[in-house]
């Protein structure tokens, strides 16, 4: 019984951390998906640039830009390990200047933030994946303790009280028929 009651206790401790942290995901998982909406417009913004010099772009070389190292890192949002870029490094090929028309270096600076915000775009997608499996994950638990493991125990807690009430009147009862019985005796006997 007093393990019940122990457990119980915890489940309700413990049941306004875990609704807490269902509701910091959610506004994470908000904030991620409002994030990627941006990104999109941002990419739909360097497209339609990208887009307006395409008679230029047969001309120029894409080999010329390359990615080169990705540095992602970890960072903890409501519990959650998720990956950040830190940093992309760029290769970018020599080519001559005096050669290659003035706007390669704006089409190399393009290219660069395309390539940029579709990393970006691809990590937010993870980021949102890892934080919804998360918020499913800890909205089933507490689902779990509100709706099975409380009720459940308070249930098991409330039986055996009543077991135990039964087991005394029972007890009561027994000791006071006895008790008539020996009375009984005792005036049989007299």
């Amino acid at each position: 019984m007093q393990q019940l009651e122990k457990q119980l206790k915890v489940r309700q401790r413990t049941l306004p951390i875990i609704k807490n942290k269902e509701s910091a995901l959610r506004v994470e998982v908000k904030r991620c998906k409002s994030e990627m909406v941006e990104h999109d417009e941002e990419y739909a913004r360097q497209m339609e640039s990208y887009s307006t010099m395409f008679a230029l772009w047969n001309d120029f070389d894409p080999s010329l830009v390359k990615a080169g190292n990705f540095i992602i890192g970890k960072q903890k949002v409501a519990g959650v390990k998720v990956p950040v870029l830190e940093n992309v490094e760029f290769i970018v090929a020599p080519y001559s200047l005096f050669n290659s028309p003035k706007w390669y270096a704006d089409g190399i600076e393009l290219l660069k933030q395309m390539a940029m915000t579709a990393i970006q775009r691809e990590l937010l997608d993870k980021k949102l994946r890892l934080l919804e499996k998360a918020r499913k994950k800890t909205t089933q638990k507490v689902n779990l303790f509100e709706k099975v493991q409380i009720p459940g125990y308070q249930d098991a807690i409330r039986k055996i009280k009543r077991f135990m009430e039964d087991e005394e009147n029972l007890s009561k009862s027994s000791q006071k028929i006895l008790k008539s019985l020996l009375e009984q005796r005792e005036e049989d006997a007299v």
